[in-house]
């Protein structure tokens, strides 16, 4: 946790949060991070940036929001971004961890709309010994590429990064993986809204706001909301401010107040009253008792 308690948000993990460039790519070995943080990386989050991590050998825990995920070698693990996640790995595990941009995302899955499902969920990805020596080459093909730029580097991360997320997607739970139709204008709207919602939900914007950002009525924003979400735009805006309260009341010492005052709402007893209405508890109960109890 940060200086004043709360879920620490970073750039790449221990670096300051800072804007993140659209075509944004990293590649870098497992213990590049995790050996000098004694194998153990803390909770945080990144706004923008979704990872896919190899592990090559060993394994540990995944803490991805309140779940708790047993890691064993070879596996891809795939974590979306905006998710609060944290890993306690086996000493001498080795891997790697792929990081992009969630706008260089939206710009290679132009290339195939089955691709975009990959980051919807924290997935892990046990793999069989063949697919362990592929993703051994394929892996150490793009360490070698990102760090010496050879002429075409570029074109070559971009088919190797490609190359993996197939992998991954291919590597899902079927059962969990419905066949997704083409991406149709209300599907379209409704992924401008949640990326608008991540940028400002410490605001409380209204739905008209919303709708008035996305140059759209609230009519059709509803009507998108409903056909391709299930729910009014509104619950869409209420689920991001309770995931976020939800990790601010776990995993941080801010008080129920300042949680209420950064989630932008003016009267913290009336956001006591909207946590207890969606959760079934107050604030103060969900902190004492845990997101299981």
């Amino acid at each position: 946790m940060n200086g004043d308690g709360a879920l620490p948000l970073f750039y790449l993990y221990g670096e300051p949060h800072r804007a993140v460039h659209g075509d944004f790519v990293h590649i870098e070995s497992l213990d590049d991070r995790s050996r000098p943080s004694e194998w153990t990386i803390h909770r945080h989050t990144h706004a923008d940036l979704s990872h896919i991590f190899h592990i090559a050998q060993g394994g540990g825990v995944l803490h991805a929001e309140s779940d708790t995920i047993t890691l064993a070698a070879p596996a891809l693990i795939v974590v979306p971004a905006a998710t609060a996640h944290g890993f306690e790995w086996q000493r001498e595990s080795t891997g790697a961890v792929i990081t992009l941009s969630t706008a260089h995302f939206r710009q290679m899955i132009l290339h195939d709309s089955e691709l975009r499902g990959l980051f919807d969920d924290v997935a892990v990805i046990a793999v069989d010994d063949a697919l362990a020596a592929r993703l051994a080459h394929r892996i150490g093909d793009l360490l070698a590429e990102y760090a010496w730029a050879k002429p075409g580097h570029r074109a070559a991360i971009e088919a190797g990064l490609l190359d993996l997320m197939v992998i991954a997607l291919r590597g899902l739970d079927p059962d969990a993986r419905r066949d997704r139709p083409a991406v149709g204008p209300q599907q379209a709207l409704v992924a401008r809204l949640r990326a608008r919602i991540e940028e400002r939900y410490r605001l409380r914007e209204t739905v008209d706001a919303y709708a008035d950002a996305l140059s759209v009525s609230v009519y059709q924003l509803r009507s998108a909301c409903l056909a391709v979400a299930g729910a009014p735009p509104s619950a869409l805006i209420d689920q991001r401010t309770l995931l976020e309260a939800r990790r601010a009341l776990l995993y941080s010492n801010l008080s129920v107040k300042a949680v209420a005052y950064g989630l932008g709402f003016s009267d913290p007893a009336y956001f006591s009253r909207f946590f207890t209405q969606h959760v079934g508890r107050s604030p103060r109960l969900f902190r004492t008792q845990g997101a299981a109890a």
